[in-house]
């Protein structure tokens, strides 16, 4: 008698299923977190007790989780629209650097001159066109040229960051910043308000929900989203049903790249009031952002919720650096490991392992 092992695709499951996937997904990816810091001798619960405390457990804790959670939104919303239909945006972390800059040439050129009603909308604007241009070239090369386009965006993100580096260091550099690479102050009618006393840029912070609860509406309740929908769980289907594929991930991809576009805008007119160093503008935000978006289940209103979580495990890794003396890269570790668990209990929902027994002849 003999065994053989056999992955086969399932046919339906029950309507519970995905959820308990989720949570066992979850729960592996916090128990190979757990085995990371043993491995540093660190007491696991202990450590993830003080994560989720140093980003919970104070109201400065929440009010920086929420500041976090912003761009995470934004970003994870728009990549759940374009994942949905399968197409691997990767280049949200250019995406935002790119609207940024945009926004920032609007914010130093016209601020001085223009009014915050007038100025503020021009930088949305701005940030939003930015991120969609940045966007574009990687459908031109899917599609005409078939250049895989984890590739093309994921080089995009080296090329905007270098950018803003030449800018900030050359044509941009402030002359009132004493020589340090950031370009000079945005004049105050191109500063966001803050709630008194912490960084939440109660503008960015709206529109990030609205942006959740539109694109929702967007992917389940319009004929848009159903061929987007279509498109990516059946390609075959979608052409046989005459969609037209360049339109809809046209469409798409402008809206993922336009909303990171303004998370950029949120970052630098509401927290840093200049342009500076890419990572100083953005914690990784396109690249986590991708977690977001698949803990979400690839819905965009879910990603409020997935924000807020992975925005407290960002705010929650500071604080472990100061109390355990942990390296900075561990909260760059844990978004891996919980993307690998997430990654391998979506493949567990649509497929099942069997033991076969075949008979010996």
């Amino acid at each position: 008698m003999n065994w053989r092992v056999k992955v086969e695709r399932r046919v339906s499951y029950p309507r519970f299923f995905p959820t308990v996937v989720l949570l066992f997904s979850l729960l592996g990816g916090f128990v190979l977190i757990g085995l990371l810091f043993l491995i540093s001798h660190v007491n696991p619960l202990f450590a993830l007790w003080k994560i989720f405390s140093g980003s919970f457990g104070s109201l400065y804790g929440i009010t920086e989780t929420i500041t976090k959670a912003i761009p995470l939104i934004l970003i994870g919303s728009g990549l759940a629209l374009v994942f949905r239909a399968k197409f691997w945006n990767i280049g949200a972390e250019g995406q935002l650097l790119i609207g940024a800059i945009f926004a920032g040439y609007v914010a130093l050129n016209l601020g001085p001159k223009l009014p915050f009603y007038v100025i503020v909308p021009l930088m949305f604007v701005a940030g939003f066109i930015g991120g969609a241009l940045w966007a574009l070239p990687t459908v031109i090369l899917k599609l005409r040229l078939n250049v895989n386009e984890v590739i093309s965006t994921l080089m995009l993100n080296y090329i905007a960051a270098e950018l803003l580096n030449f800018l900030i260091t050359g044509p941009w550099k402030g002359k009132t910043q004493m020589g340090f690479p950031y370009t000079d102050d945005f004049p105050h009618s191109a500063v966001l308000s803050v709630v008194p006393g912490t960084r939440i840029h109660l503008v960015t912070l709206c529109l990030a929900l609205l942006f959740a609860f539109a694109l929702f509406i967007m992917v389940y309740y319009t004929r848009f989203g159903y061929e987007l929908r279509v498109t990516g769980d059946n390609p075959d289907a979608a052409r046989y049903a005459g969609i037209d594929f360049m339109k809809v991930t046209l469409i798409m991809m402008i809206i993922s790249g336009g909303v990171a576009g303004i998370a950029g805008v949120g970052e630098v007119a509401g927290i840093h009031h200049h342009l500076s160093y890419p990572s100083s503008i953005s914690s990784g935000y396109g690249y986590t952002a991708i977690i977001v978006a698949w803990l979400a289940k690839l819905n965009p209103l879910l990603t409020i919720l997935s924000g807020l979580f992975f925005a407290g495990i960002v705010v929650g890794g500071d604080a472990i650096q100061v109390s355990l003396g942990l390296p900075a890269a561990t909260v760059q570790i844990f978004n891996g490991i919980l993307l690998f668990s997430l990654i391998m209990g979506d493949y567990f929902l649509n497929h099942r392992v069997k033991l076969v027994v075949r008979e010996a002849p």
